[in-house]
């Protein structure tokens, strides 16, 4: 049961859901109702949506490139694209604390995406 759990997608989206969303939450906590929960829903959703793509962003743009090039772009390019999406969107939902919200959201899809890719690079070396 907890492997089965471990492995849906769903499970996946909805924890990134609410673990981003409840930081946003607190990031803008100094701030009236409702923009902390409207920074939340925002954050929850858009993490939902990059925790469903990212996976599969890094296997195509890693299968693109060779070398040393195949470690490093692909994590570059998923943390550049997050960086700009969250900006925008939160710009466009008048998100007080930007910075604050995506700092921790950020560094997740930084770590995942170094991590994730090198194990593909290895992989693919060892092959």
């Amino acid at each position: 049961m907890t492997e089965r759990l471990a492995r849906n997608s769903f499970v996946h989206i909805a924890i990134a859901f609410l673990a981003m969303g409840s930081w946003a939450v607190f990031a803008n906590r100094a701030h009236p109702m409702p923009q902390p929960l409207v920074a939340g829903v925002v954050q929850g959703a858009l993490s939902g949506a990059i925790t469903f793509v990212l996976k599969r962003m890094l296997e195509a743009l890693s299968a693109r490139f060779t070398g040393i090039a195949a470690l490093v772009l692909p994590p570059l390019i998923a943390v550049a694209l997050s960086l700009v999406i969250l900006t925008a969107i939160h710009t466009l939902a008048g998100t007080p604390e930007i910075l604050a919200t995506i700092a921790l959201p950020t560094s997740v899809t930084a770590a995942y995406s170094t991590i994730y890719t090198a194990a593909l690079w290895r992989d693919r070396r060892t092959s």
